[in-house]
């Protein structure tokens, strides 16, 4: 059975005080913009804080504009501004595989202390990285990976056992541990999404003998296909009581078609989504639980990352250790890897105080 109190865990410290501080990090440190590069300019020259250490860290999401970003990067915003260092957002309005590069060169000529990443592909903006880290930048990607060889630290917002584990623990719990389920995917080749699928068969099969896996359909993580695969799900397994969808597309059509259907109530939805995204259904009963993680928690860790990284207080091998605020002491894994912690769950009770 799922253990209610996994959602408070490392997570649960001062939610709302999580996102009262993002929504002043996103009012104040937005900054001005250079409108022939769209390059945040305030602060940029801003190279030495925090004594003798090079605090300026500048976060690069995969584009800007983007609410699940904006929140991880309040908590990147709001972890510079405890350790004193000088923070600085900039990025492309498009997540195109190369539009990260100019930005990564023009935060290493003006000698940031680091950077701190979401990569929109592993490879592309590697050589970039690389000059970058021979300048003297450190760097750090979260959420979004390159390859190892050109980063110093990886902050994972979860493991895929973690992410497979969850969405069992709640699917299970809320059809009492019996009858027929369905999983809504993205895309049949999506590596990740095949990977928790296959790990929650697994858990299934080991520990839930009486809940049986009837399909696997495919939403190619487009909206209307996706409703129209929950449509289909139900007219051919009348007898369904469970729906789980592992991508945030997914989970909000079939949420969607649940809300306004006889099945409301009746039919179990969870999976992994966000919280603006899903409100309306927690809040009308549609759906009771669901996850992912708190992208607040993983950008304020990235920026305590990039400062113990700058300071020497870790080089990045396994088994340093360092201290991140509020969140505690943390250790770096195999692979010069940080995990953030299980994931978190969103219900009724939480689902207010996050907006992304």
């Amino acid at each position: 059975m799922f253990n209610k109190e996994r959602k408070a865990g490392r997570f649960g410290v001062g939610l709302v005080a999580i996102a009262a501080s993002a929504a002043l990090a996103l009012t104040g440190c937005s900054g001005s913009t250079d409108d022939s590069t769209g390059m945040a300019t305030d602060g940029a020259s801003e190279t030495m804080a925090g004594g003798d250490a090079n605090l300026a860290i500048t976060f690069l999401p995969k584009n800007l504009g983007n609410p699940y970003f904006d929140t991880s990067n309040a908590g990147g915003a709001e972890a510079i501004e405890e350790f004193g260092g000088t923070y600085e957002e900039v990025g492309p309005t498009e997540a195109s595989p190369t539009a990260q590069v100019p930005f990564i060169q023009t935060a290493a000529q003006q000698g940031v202390g680091a950077l701190v990443v979401s990569a929109n592909d592993p490879e592309a903006i590697c050589d970039a990285l690389n000059e970058a880290r021979d300048a003297g930048v450190k760097v750090v990607t979260f959420d979004s990976d390159t390859n190892p060889e050109c980063r110093d630290l990886f902050i994972n917002q979860a493991t895929s056992e973690g992410i497979a584990q969850v969405q069992v623990d709640l699917i299970t719990e809320q059809i009492g541990d019996e009858g027929q389920i369905a999983v809504l995917s993205a895309s049949a080749n999506a590596t990740n999404q095949n990977a928790w699928i296959e790990m929650m068969q697994t858990e299934l099969e080991a520990n839930h003998p009486n809940v049986e896996l009837v399909e696997i359909a495919y939403g190619d993580d487009d909206d209307q296909t996706s409703f129209d695969k929950t449509a289909a799900l139900l007219q051919t397994y009348p007898d369904l009581k469970g729906i789980v969808s592992p991508t945030t597309v997914g989970i909000a059509a079939a949420a969607r078609y649940l809300s306004t259907s006889d099945y409301k109530g009746e039919v179990m939805l969870t999976g992994l989504g966000t919280p603006n995204q899903m409100r309306e259904y927690v809040e009308d009963g549609t759906v009771e639980a669901f996850a992912l993680w708190n992208p607040a928690d993983l950008g304020y860790l990235a920026a305590y990352a990039a400062q113990a990284l700058i300071t020497g207080e870790i080089s990045g091998e396994a088994g340093d250790t360092f201290e991140a605020g509020k969140l505690g002491s943390y250790t770096v894994d195999e692979g010069a890897s940080v995990l953030l912690g299980d994931p978190y769950v969103f219900d009724a009770e939480n689902i207010g105080d996050f907006d992304f």
